[in-house]
This record gives structure tokens, sequence and C-alpha cells, in this order.
């Protein structure tokens, strides 16, 4: 294996110059060409080629098929390496052609996105390992139904990192007898760790920037009810035939280990600690304390106070359940599934960064025939969905939003007020458009999420964490062949039913 994986650095390398060449030549073309195109901070995206996205296509497609080609514990052995290869296959030839505007565009995703987003993911990965439920689970469908179902209830309140984190081991203590458990997993995924967090900020993370950039706190709650409900309920009902289905295969038999221990949950003062996640979450969105500038990118100090709170509530939450503790042990608690998320995605945001980009640029970038099609919620919502369950989908929301915005002339100032404006008191038409926009948006950012492991990090957590138990899951591909089977005729369903 060591032979085969440094033929692939080596192809890495080979590679990372080639663009190196590519991207400079281009970029001293465009700056020929267009000397007064001059863009202020990051790179324009307008500058950039379709194919400058190919480090970012290629770290997708090697969290697909290298665990396929090697090991399926390929990423956990080796993940760090494959991020860090395709992060500077990228890195050099963008820093190399565009200098200081690169420098920023990679400073500015890892200090605004990807360290509050680790942050938030292991304050509440922490926090929420700490709390141990006890008792005697049997992974009946029954069973198996409530656990998902009160999963899917209090993720929008925890997040769907948080209630993933809480739940996801429970269920697979309660199946552990049980010969067939990955569609148990899947539509974990599905629930808990997506469609569940669409009922509040602190659910999911493209949520929190909407709420960040004016999106009333509750908006979400009535204008996503509808959509959360209707779906949930028909993945609930499909689950409980397929899981009954299953489960009758078998036997239909629980066995009994001569234990009946009664339920009860262990570690509640951790609820204290997730609550100061929670507290810590809304001041950042609530309070504006002014902002520090650290080589041109402003980074707010609220901000900066709610990571710091976070890490705080985490290592409360260590010191009281200790990592070595009894409890954390009893629960499996192990760093890996955290660390994997880490290093995988630390790729992932640093080779996002041209896709965005030019998305960003509209209809004067390498994508302008896309975003001109964009007219109605219909299309926002299918292009916010697919886009983000490949691209980050916080990020992808955000561009979308000030897509809907510049379309219909508006400013985020007026958004506040738009939002908290009952309907049917909208007098002018671009208001109730926007509405009707940023539910298709949001619709699409959360629920589409799920439909592969990286569109969503506790995704991908919840499938470490299950093939550390043993749970031999599917492959990316096989995973989103669970997802355009299950999920795509519902989300057309959706369609139909709500955005027409």
């Amino acid at each position: 294996m060591k032979s085969k994986i440094s033929f692939c650095l080596i192809l890495c390398i080979i590679l990372a110059l080639t663009l190196s060449v590519s991207m400079e030549t281009f970029a001293a073309d465009d700056a020929h060409g267009d000397e007064a195109a001059h863009h202020s901070g990051g790179v324009d995206g307008a500058k950039l080629p379709l194919w400058s996205i190919i480090p970012f296509v290629g770290i997708l497609l090697s969290i697909a098929i290298l665990p396929l080609v090697f090991d399926s514990h390929f990423l956990v052995h080796h993940g760090g390496k494959m991020s860090l290869a395709w992060a500077l296959i990228f890195a050099i030839p963008y820093l190399i052609a565009f200098k200081g505007e690169a420098f920023y565009d990679i400073l500015h995703i890892y200090l605004i996105d990807y360290i509050p987003f680790i942050v938030l993911l292991w304050g509440l990965f922490t926090v929420a390992g700490g709390i141990l439920v006890r008792g005697t689970l049997r992974g009946t469908p029954l069973v198996n139904t409530t656990l998902l179902l009160i999963g899917t209830v209090i993720a929008s309140w925890v997040g769907t990192t948080g209630a993933s984190m809480l739940l996801i081991r429970p269920l697979i203590r309660a199946n552990a007898y049980r010969k067939s458990k990955v569609h148990l997993i899947v539509f974990f995924i599905f629930l808990v760790s997506n469609i569940g967090g669409s009922l509040t900020p602190l659910g999911d993370p493209p949520l929190f920037l909407g709420f960040l950039h004016g999106v009333p706190f509750f908006w979400t709650t009535t204008a996503l009810l509808p959509h959360m409900l209707f779906i949930s309920a028909l993945l609930i009902v499909l689950f409980f035939i397929l899981d009954t289905f299953m489960f009758k295969r078998e036997g239909g038999v629980v066995p009994d280990d001569g234990t009946s221990e009664p339920i009860r949950v262990d570690g509640l003062f951790n609820l204290i600690f997730l609550l100061g996640i929670v507290g810590a979450v809304l001041m950042s969105g609530s309070y504006k304390w002014g902002e520090v500038n650290v080589f041109g990118v402003h980074v707010y100090w609220q901000n900066i106070a709610r990571d710091v709170l976070i890490v705080v509530m985490g290592l409360l939450s260590l010191k009281f359940t200790p990592f070595s503790g009894k409890l954390r042990q009893e629960n499996e608690f192990s760093w890996e599934p955290i660390e994997e998320v880490a290093k995988v995605f630390a790729g992932i945001f640093i080779t996002i960064i041209p896709a965005l980009a030019i998305l960003k640029a509209g209809t004067e970038g390498a994508l302008s025939g896309l975003i001109a099609a964009i007219q109605e919620p219909i299309h926002y919502f299918w292009i916010t969905g697919v886009l983000s369950s490949f691209l980050d989908n916080a990020p992808t929301y955000l561009t979308f939003f000030n897509t809907a915005l510049g379309q219909l002339g508006l400013e985020e100032k007026i958004v506040p007020v738009i939002l908290s404006t009952p309907s049917a008191q909208l007098t002018i038409e671009n208001h109730q458009k926007f509405v009707e926009l940023l539910t298709g948006i949001s619709v699409g950012a959360v629920f589409m999420g799920a439909n592969t492991y990286i569109g969503n990090a506790p995704n991908f957590m919840v499938k470490a964490i299950a093939e550390q138990s043993g749970i031999r899951m599917p492959s990316f591909f096989g995973y989103m062949l669970w997802s355009v089977v299950i999920l795509v005729p519902l989300f057309v369903i959706v369609t139909f039913v709500f955005l027409r």
C-alpha cells in the first residue's frame, strides 16, 4: 500500500506543477486583457476558469474511490495525507497565480468558515459524548423508529451534530444482535443528521448563516415546518416498513440475554454545557462587538467570543466526564470520528474556494448560463440542494441568498423587515417573491445535505462511528444509491406540493 500511496503523491506533485503553469498563464492573460477589473479582497470569480475546480473534484473522487482501491479504513489512516495533497495541489498554483488575493481567500475561508465550523462540531461532539443512555434497549422496529423520531425532533434545538452524537451509539448498541444494520444508519443520517435540523438556526449551519444575515430566529420554524413534517413523516413511515421487513426476515425474535435494566441517562449535567454552546451561538448572532483585522480579513469579536466559549464548554465537559473516565469508555467515545472530519474537511474547505467564487461571480463567471437560468423557487431549491450535496452547504446557501437579493433588487438590511411581516401584509411583489425564494434555498440546503457523506459534517461522523462499531457502511457512491432511490423521489414530491 505504501508504494501505491507514494505513486499517488508523485502524481499529485506533477498535477500541482501543471496547474501552477496553467493558472499563472491564465491569470497573466486575464490581467492583460482587463487591467481595470481589479477586485479588492479575494480573487474575482469572473477571473477563474471552470477547470480551477479540478482539485475540489479530485478530493471528492478520492473520498469516493480510494477506500475502494485500498481498504475501507483508508480515510481513517490516510485521510489527512490525501486532504493535504489536494490542498497543496490547489494552493500552490493559486498563490503563484493570484498572490495576495489568493492568500486572502485561503485565510478568509479558514478564519471565517472552517475554524468556527470545526470548533462547533468539536464542542457538540465532546459534550454529547459525555451523555450516556443506559438500559436494555432492543432494536425492534418500534424502538428504532422511536429513536429516529426523538433524534429528528431534538436536532433543531441541539444541532444535527449534537443529536447525532447523542443517539447514534444507543441505536447501534440496541441493534447489536441484528444482521442487517446499514439501513438503520442511512435513515439516521437522513433524518437526525440533516432533515431534523430544519427548524432553527441552531439546527444546521446554513440556517445559522441566514440568522447572521438578518433572517429572524423563528422564521425557519414557521416557514420550513410544513416541509420538514411532510418529508419526515414519509421517511419515518418508510423506515418502519423497511425495518419491519428486515426484522421479520431475520426471524422477528429478540434474543433474551437475561438482563432487563431500566432506561436512564447518565451525564445529564452535560446538558448545562450543551446549553452553554447554544447560548454562545445565539449571542454571536444577537450582538455586534466590532471586529479585528487579520491580514485584511475582518473577524468579528462576538464570533471569536463564541468559539472561545464553545471550547470552554467542551473542556468543562472533559473535566467532569474525562476522556479516560468510565462513562465515556462505556459510551465507546473516541476522537477518531472528529479527527477524520477535521482532516478531510480541511482539504474540502480550501479546494472549494474557486467553486464558490465562480458561483458568486454570477452571470460574469464561468457558470453564467446556470445562474441566468435560476428564477423561481423550484430552481433555487434544486440548484442549492444539488450543490449542497457536494459543496459545503453553508456558503452555498449564502451564495444563493445573495443571488436572490440581487435578482430582486433588494438590500440585505431589509431582510428582517420582509421576513417579520405576515405574507398577507406584504404589499411589494418582490418582497413576497423573496420569501418564496428563500424558502426554496433553505429547504434545499438542509434537506439535500443528506444526499452524500460530505453534504453535512455529521454524516461523515456517523459513518465513522458506525464503521468503528463494526458496521460495514456503503462506499461514497453506494450511499448515494440509497439517497437517489429514497430521497430524490421524495424531493420531487416536495417540489410539487410546496414549491410550484
